[in-house]
């Protein structure tokens, strides 16, 4: 690298090629997303801390999904709310490498997440005589104390990587948030390395998860059909119904991102696809949990009743 080269301290994300004015317009919808996403994600959360209905190790894993989906959105959207009504606003170099870390982070440990709830339901259906042994609260624990120190590790690779590089402009990425792939291309030097560690991750990290889930549910499937009881194979069928929804989401759209041929159109293809996978996705699992989840939706009115007695001094039933 020559000397004459200024090495670059801040970023500017380019966002959206949009009108101004419909800047101003996607500002206020984000920002009512936003604020669905939290209050949606901090009820589910609320309710299962409050409820001791929902004190078991599904719930207790949900969770936590719920504080990623929070943490998720917390991390890029404000940063793109601000990008939308001030464009030219730039993001430090230090800022940006704490965003990519982030993200990369709760991605990793979403995945980990769904894997441990598509198990507990594989234990609870396909071997419930032995299901409070098997999903103790010790082994509950472990595993996702695992998932969140595995999620944060491999994180910390990727940014480490990415440290190393010289980066001596351009200064502008194009994207709404300092996404990996994004920032290695303003990189001044070989990335290779950078992407074999990326693909190398994304199987690890996807394609391996994706297939755990996969052969969970068809054991559980070839268990639900052996089910007599038509009510049986209904809740069985309704308890896992809400998180292969969830799972479909998340794993399609990252697999698509990561592992999918290039279009012509990459980069604005892109934003949409990971304004759909860090925005709209935990913004939609509470909403999902929530409407297909009898036990949630109970947890709800519970707690709705509860606070109604309070408020209008009733005493409430033992």
């Amino acid at each position: 690298m020559e000397k004459n080269q200024t090495m670059i301290t801040e970023f500017i994300l380019l966002g959206f090629s949009l009108d101004p004015r419909i800047h101003l317009v996607l500002c206020g919808v984000f920002s009512l997303f936003y604020t669905f996403t939290l209050l949606g994600n901090g009820t589910i959360f609320g309710l299962i801390c409050l409820d001791s209905r929902l004190h078991t190790p599904m719930y207790f894993f949900l969770s936590h999904l719920a504080i990623v989906d929070m943490a998720y959105a917390c991390n890029t959207v404000p940063q793109m709310l601000l990008n939308l009504l001030d464009p030219a606003k730039p993001i430090s170099f230090a800022g940006c490498m704490t965003q990519t870390f982030l993200f990369l982070a709760f991605a990793h440990i979403e995945c980990l997440l769904l894997v441990l709830m598509s198990y507990d339901r594989y234990v609870a259906i396909c071997h419930p005589l032995r299901y409070s042994t098997i999903m103790s609260w010790r082994v509950c624990i472990t595993l996702v104390a695992t998932s969140w120190a595995c999620g944060f590790l491999l994180a910390l690779v990727h940014v480490v990587l990415i440290l190393r590089l010289p980066f001596c402009g351009p200064h502008e990425i194009n994207h709404f948030f300092c996404e990996i792939l994004s920032v290695l291309k303003l990189a001044c030097a070989d990335t290779r390395l950078n992407k074999v560690v990326i693909f190398a991750a994304c199987v690890f990290i996807l394609v391996g998860p994706l297939c755990l889930v996969l052969v969970s549910y068809t054991h559980i499937l070839v268990a639900i059909l052996r089910i007599q009881s038509g009510e049986g194979r209904s809740k069985a069928f309704s308890t896992c119904s809400s998180h292969l929804c969830v799972v479909g989401l998340f794993f399609g759209s990252a697999i698509v991102m990561y592992m999918a041929p290039k279009s012509r159109h990459p980069e604005e293809q892109q934003k949409i696809l990971f304004l759909f996978y860090s925005f709209f996705n935990p913004m939609l699992n509470p909403l999902i949990y929530s409407l297909r989840n009898a036990e949630v939706k109970g947890a709800l009115r519970r707690a709705l009743c509860k606070e109604s007695h309070s408020i209008l001094g009733w005493p409430l039933k033992p």
